[in-house]
């Protein structure tokens, strides 16, 4: 089983690629980030945060089912936007308010290949965003004006002991 892949390391500001074969090696991968998500304590873990650049991301909010995104893309959003506090399996020990919208639709393919849309608000459609931000190379204190990011940053690499 892998291990999360942390600030500093520099796949995690690279877009992933997509995935082409449903076969038995994704659904073995699917296992194993909801293990590590799990193990971790996280609500959501994108394949980049354990080094594989895949468009994939699982997510396991309190009260609802397990949930698999390959491929995703966001088609449609609320105007109405929400501040919230964010955290992250990749830089642990760091959180802070991020806006995002309220509602969001997305389109993705299940593990077996299968296209689904679905709409999601709250939590729910907070953690989509997050995770999908990931594979498409973006952090949360990415979306921080500069100065509060700067700040988060070096309180994270003061926490690390670097």
């Amino acid at each position: 089983m892998s291990a999360i892949i942390t600030l500093g390391d520099e796949r995690l500001k690279k877009p992933s690629v997509s995935v082409s074969e449903f076969d038995e090696e994704i659904r073995n991968l699917i296992d194993d980030m909801f293990e590590i998500m799990a193990k971790g304590k996280g609500i959501g873990l994108a394949s980049v945060q354990i080094g594989l650049m895949r468009r994939l991301f699982v997510c396991h909010i309190p009260r609802d089912v397990p949930r698999i995104f390959i491929n995703p893309e966001i088609i449609e959003t609320s105007m109405e936007q929400i501040d919230y506090e964010e955290g992250c399996l990749s830089i642990p020990g760091i959180n802070s308010d991020v806006i995002r919208p309220m509602y969001i639709k997305i389109q993705a393919w299940n593990e077996k290949g299968r296209p689904f849309t679905i709409e999601a608000e709250g939590l729910l459609a907070r953690v989509i965003q997050h995770e999908l931000d990931h594979v498409n190379g973006i952090l949360f204190i990415d979306r921080l004006e500069k100065e509060k990011k700067e700040k988060l940053i070096k309180e994270y690499w003061k926490k690390a002991g670097v």
